[in-house]
């Protein structure tokens, strides 16, 4: 299981979006590098598609979509593109690095945006949904990973 070091989480938030909020609307959009390991989330009020327009990122398509949904309840809905389009990798090989790396990606979120989680203590409480986006026959996977609670991070200074 991957962890985050919150030394390599590089957070902007954009445009009207605060740290404390509000919940909707807010989008995540988190990408990295796979040569300094580093981690680049924008907070906005919709996703950074300039964070996600390069060619190397649209090649690898191995950016993290998320976004808040209220509907009865809270719940963080996270997107990752396993198959389909010009994209390196098989969709099975692609969606167990995602599996590998969801753990410290769902860290990263919740550690990145801290303050709106200080400032709505609730949406710890708030279910995660993880879609892995396939195209042709198969058809998408929508998973329960959670609760944010359950990524918090402990930072000893």
């Amino acid at each position: 299981m991957s962890h985050l070091n919150p030394d390599k989480l590089h957070v902007d938030f954009a445009g009207s979006a605060l740290p404390e909020g509000p919940l909707t609307p807010r989008a995540y959009t988190l990408t990295h590098s796979d040569r300094t390991g580093d981690m680049f989330l924008t907070v906005g009020e919709g996703y950074n598609k300039e964070q996600i327009s390069g060619w190397y990122t649209r090649f690898m398509r191995d950016e993290v979509l998320a976004e808040w949904q209220e509907a009865d309840h809270p719940g963080l809905h996270v997107h990752c593109h396993v198959s389909g389009g010009f994209v390196l990798g098989t969709a099975g090989w692609r969606e167990a690095i995602f599996r590998q790396h969801m753990p410290m990606v769902l860290e990263a979120l919740r550690h990145g945006d801290r303050k709106l989680y200080l400032s709505n203590p609730d949406l710890d409480e708030a279910m995660i949904f993880v879609y892995f986006h396939r195209a042709g026959r198969k058809r998408d996977t929508i998973e329960d990973w959670g609760q944010p609670k359950d990524y918090r991070i402990k930072i000893f200074d």
